[in-house]
């Protein structure tokens, strides 16, 4: 009985928010220079292409959790680490918007003055 619940309700949501989340991760790895890959020193653009294609290829058409779960885990890698170094090394971040860099989370950083 606890199970029905599970695959009524929460089990599909999890499944369109893993969908969610693989196809963001392959937009923006997309958009991506390609040497912005080299230069972070990070796998080629080609490489994340391909795996969070199959990410997003999977988690629409086959639905099956061991490799939905293994490209959640490569959608999470490319967030948390492959993504900020890529923003990093394309000059992202504050400077894009007319910061400086002592601005912090808050506003400038005065020094305690």
């Amino acid at each position: 009985m606890l199970m029905q619940g599970f695959d009524n309700g929460v089990l599909p949501l999890l499944g369109y928010a893993m969908l969610a989340l693989a196809v963001v991760a392959f937009v923006l790895a997309l958009l991506a220079r390609e040497d912005a890959y080299r230069a972070a020193d990070k796998q080629t653009k080609t490489f994340w292409l391909v795996i969070l294609g199959v990410t997003v290829l999977v988690d629409f058409f086959l639905g099956m959790l061991f490799l939905q779960i293994a490209g959640l885990v490569a959608s999470i890698v490319f967030f948390v680490d492959v993504r900020p170094a890529l923003k990093q090394v394309s000059g992202g971040g504050n400077r894009r918007r007319g910061g400086s860099s002592s601005d912090g989370p808050y506003g400038p950083y005065n020094g305690g003055r």
